[in-house]
């Protein structure tokens, strides 16, 4: 179990704020009113070593292995992965990346991940409802060296933009230690719902300068941990600038069952007016669109964004597995899953 750290985490690199540490959730387990309190106040929740380590051990091994075959990390290990200093002008493993190129995605660890009884009941007792896990997931696999970007901060930005019609939350779980230098990731405390003289949110991220800083919120994490958190808070990975450590973590999405499920299935057709997709009990389901229809897909620096709805009948990736969250017959929401 990690040990206590100070209140407030301090860093030797010039561009990263001193930042409080979450509040700890772990004394509300079981109390649903006090979650939803907490929720409400903060919009995440963290969790000290409340998941299963043999769990996460089996993402880990996966980890390793596909940087062992990628041939980036000393050999042996199974508890951290240590950068061994080839060069990584082609490392696959990226943000966003195309589920086609990056060999994580293609072992997709996290099937197994929550498949597992013992995941499966503490979700389902924290969220007090079958728990439904939506296909996409980032696994990030993040190598040192972040010192010469120009900021610590990623990228900022809040989910909600990009995920229109879903009842998310995110699940970000470290897969090995994850220490100051090695970054792992800052969710700012309290703006998950609108106020007046709020900021703009746009869907290709937030001008950092924007965020109040006595907003950002870290920890140091340890496998076991949980942060679970808002579409709607804005984050930010923090750049790894350990001199040995691949930052290790996946992020994964859920919904409560009683908050509406999305379809997923293959997309079979679209035109100008509606898409039709096979779900995956061979059901087909026909959902009209229209110009407030968020349709994604992966195209270059414009994955994520929305495409024009006069482009969706060319650009749709008929016959590629999707999602689609609906109301009233309207796709709302439209995305590979990933």
């Amino acid at each position: 179990m990690a040990t206590l750290a100070p209140e407030r985490i301090t860093s030797t690199s010039a561009d990263t704020p001193a930042m409080p540490q979450f509040n700890v959730s772990n004394h509300l387990l079981g109390d649903r009113a006090a979650l939803d309190v907490a929720w409400d106040r903060d919009g995440y929740w963290f969790f000290r070593d409340v998941l299963d380590k043999d769990a996460i051990g089996r993402v880990r091994a996966v980890f390793l292995e596909v940087l062992n075959d990628l041939g980036v990390v000393e050999p042996g290990r199974s508890d951290v992965a240590i950068y061994n200093g080839v060069p990584l002008d082609d490392y696959p493993i990226r943000m966003g990346a195309d589920p086609d190129l990056d060999p994580l995605l293609a072992r997709y660890p996290a099937d197994d991940f929550i498949a597992n009884p013992k995941i499966r009941s503490f979700f389902e007792e924290l969220l007090g409802d079958e728990v439904v896990w939506v296909p996409n997931t980032e696994f990030h696999a993040v190598p040192p060296g972040g010192s010469d970007q120009p900021s610590r901060f990623n990228f900022v930005h809040a989910d909600g933009a990009n995920n229109k019609g879903l009842a998310l939350r995110v699940c970000w779980i470290p897969i090995a230690p994850i220490d100051e230098a090695t970054g792992g990731l800052a969710v700012t405390e309290g703006l998950h719902k609108p106020r007046l003289g709020d900021f703009r949110r746009p869907p290709r991220g937030i001008n950092l300068n924007d965020v109040p800083s006595e907003s950002w919120r870290r920890a140091e994490y340890e496998p076991g941990d949980l942060l679970m958190f808002s579409l709607e808070s804005p984050h930010s990975g923090l750049a790894n600038r350990s001199d040995r450590y691949f930052r290790l973590s996946m992020d994964i999405r859920c919904t409560r069952k009683s908050d509406g499920v999305p379809v997923l299935g293959t997309l079979l057709a679209a035109d100008a007016n509606a898409i039709e997709i096979e779900d995956e009990q061979g059901e087909r389901h026909v959902f009209r669109i229209d110009e407030l229809t968020f349709f994604r897909i992966y195209r270059g620096r414009d994955t994520g964004m929305p495409v024009p709805l006069d482009e969706i009948a060319t650009l749709a990736p008929i016959g590629k597995p999707v999602f689609v969250a609906h109301q009233n017959g309207i796709a709302t929401f439209v995305r590979p899953q990933h």
